[in-house]
């Protein structure tokens, strides 16, 4: 046997990078969410700078993504007023890791980070479960708690303020206007297998995004990728 045959993983990147890494991150991302290792394989680690200079990191779900050559981001919604999204207001730039480790691949994402478009948070947050849709008015995210009984009773007061039963799933109540979607543009993406020996596959993806303003509120104009291969 070759004894480079027992550095070499499963699966190599492309000799020739290609001219951008969602090719990669689609794959994997298909692959775990139809081999369904995981319970929920969109999962990501989102790392943030706090107003103080602090990092915090915590796992949130990826809901939807625009990877078209134009665009080229990930969204996730939460509660902007908790300690992400205070972080988020005061250093507008997050780092995003997903880990597939039944994959043995992992995708970084870093860049800035803005606001999603009203319309999108909405079309979201009604497409959530109604005890999730309380759970959003009802929770101070991030705020100190004195029992569990206190929380019950927050979501019981929005219960009763929009008349609403946990029987009626279809039951409307609107978006709370302090909860909506981020949009974090990829202005750096790493792709990684592992290989064995810690020989891994690694290789760096970095593009410009000039801010433009929509209609729909701020966004950025991607200029063209620069790859390169990295060391493990």
């Amino acid at each position: 046997m070759n004894p480079s045959d027992s550095f070499e993983p499963e699966e190599l990147l492309p000799e020739a990078l290609p001219e951008e890494p969602w090719w990669f991150f689609t794959a994997a991302w298909r692959e775990a969410h139809d081999r369904r290792l995981q319970p929920n394989p969109n999962c990501f680690t989102l790392a943030t700078i706090d107003p103080d200079g602090r990092p915090s990191a915590r796992i949130v779900l990826c809901k939807d993504m625009n990877l078209a050559p134009d665009a080229g981001y990930i969204v996730f919604h939460t509660n902007r007023q908790g300690r992400k999204g205070r972080a988020l207001a005061a250093n507008p730039r997050a780092a995003a890791v997903f880990h597939w480790d039944d994959l043995d691949k992992q995708v970084r994402i870093e860049g800035p980070v803005v606001h999603s478009p009203d319309a999108e948070s909405d079309a979201y947050f009604d497409s959530r479960p109604l005890e999730r849709r309380i759970g959003a008015w009802a929770s101070n995210q991030s705020q100190p708690l004195d029992s569990r009984e206190t929380l019950v009773m927050q979501a019981m007061e929005v219960m009763q303020r929009f008349g609403v039963s946990l029987d009626d799933q279809d039951a409307r109540i609107p978006r709370p206007p302090h909860w909506g979607g981020f949009r974090l543009w990829a202005e750096a993406v790493e792709l990684w297998v592992g290989a064995p020996g810690r020989l891994h596959e690694r290789a760096r993806w970095t593009r410009a995004l000039q801010p433009h303003q929509t209609p729909q509120g701020p966004s950025f104009r991607p200029g063209s990728w620069s790859r390169t291969r990295l060391q493990p």
